[in-house]
């Protein structure tokens, strides 16, 4: 129980299921603050008396649970690692993988429970003696791609109670009506552990400045820079640039080169990418090792991209219909057969 609509509608209707239910909150930082910016950020001290009150409604137990130290190691950590190696992660995602549906599932599991439930918009399936994720009714809300990391053994000990749900409008009327005053809360957005919304001054107090250039893709130096944390495949505000482009056009990053401190921008055509070839992969069911027709999405909230998909044990390879712009090493790519997810990878190479 987050502390907002979603999951507190999820946890009643557990309750109007029938099932044993407790309620569990996740402090997930070592020093949170005692409010959120209205909807920047989350797991502030406000949002655990939100979910205490929620619980108290409900009339179930409600615990809170520490796993700080484990999500400064696995996502905050991870999350400054990966942009001082140049790539764009998701901590969101990771905050799946490592968190909710490892370290809060295991911890569940060994206390006699059966499953954990959450307020994700995503739906599951009984189908050929396995479990699989499927996307949301209503596309809007749809969060099967943060999901997509998720394995058969998590899927399987998993309950998304808000999987069939046309409108959020109705989630929150139905949190009105069960007398749940954060019925109008605000949903969180942004970093939760950065409510403040400045991800580049987050990260350059962990990582501090550094002073380099942002060169063209002629190697001239248009400008310079006080970290490559700063910035990210396909950015074109706060650039900052000395030198317009000849044809005046915004220019974008295209690519950025901690080992060398650089940073390279260019016109938008040059973003376009084809191919994606992602490691470490994940499936939420049995391998496809076959070169099959489905879409690929590298955006919580991106569109799905028809695309060529074939995998090994090591990597995924996506050869999309039509060319996209700004895919950045260290996202997620997210594999779908229609509506069903099948698996995903961490972007580490694109191409045109």
């Amino acid at each position: 129980m987050s502390g907002g609509v979603d999951s507190a509608v999820a946890a009643a209707r557990m309750v109007d299921a029938g099932h044993d239910v407790i309620g569990v909150h996740l402090a997930l930082s070592k020093n949170p603050e005692s409010y959120r910016s209205g909807a920047r950020g989350c797991c502030s001290l406000e949002d655990s008396h939100d979910a205490r009150r929620a619980a108290d409604v409900l009339g179930i137990p409600f615990y809170v649970w520490d796993f700080s130290d484990r999500f400064a190691a696995d996502v905050v950590d991870d999350f400054v690692t990966e942009y001082a190696a140049g790539r764009t992660p998701n901590p969101c995602l990771r905050c799946n993988e490592k968190i909710k549906f490892a370290a809060v599932l295991e911890r569940g599991l060994a206390l006699g429970f059966d499953a954990i439930a959450t307020g994700h918009y995503a739906e599951l399936r009984q189908a050929d003696g396995q479990v699989q994720l499927w996307r949301a009714a209503e596309a809007a809300k749809d969060q099967s791609y943060v999901l997509g990391v998720l394995d058969q053994q998590q899927l399987r000990h998993s309950l998304f109670p808000l999987a069939l749900d046309s409108a959020k409008a109705d989630v929150r009327a139905e949190a009105a009506a069960r007398g749940l005053y954060l019925a109008k809360k605000p949903d969180s957005h942004d970093i939760c552990f950065i409510p403040t919304g400045d991800t580049a001054g987050f990260l350059t107090s962990r990582l501090g400045s550094s002073v380099g250039d942002i060169v063209d893709e002629q190697g001239e130096v248009v400008g310079a820079h006080s970290g490559t944390h700063q910035f990210t495949v396909g950015q074109r505000h706060g650039l900052r640039l000395g030198i317009p482009a000849a044809d005046g056009r915004p220019r974008y990053v295209l690519s950025i080169a901690p080992a060398t401190n650089t940073v390279t921008v260019g016109p938008k055509q040059s973003l376009a990418v084809s191919s994606i070839h992602g490691i470490r992969p994940t499936w939420t069911g049995e391998p496809r090792f076959e070169r099959w027709r489905g879409l690929a999405q590298v955006r919580a909230h991106g569109s799905a991209m028809p695309a060529w998909i074939s995998a090994d044990r090591e990597a995924v390879q996506v050869e999309l219909d039509e060319a996209a712009h700004g895919i950045a090493p260290g996202q997620a790519v997210v594999c779908y057969d229609g509506d069903r997810v099948i698996g995903s990878a961490t972007i580490a190479v694109t191409g045109r």
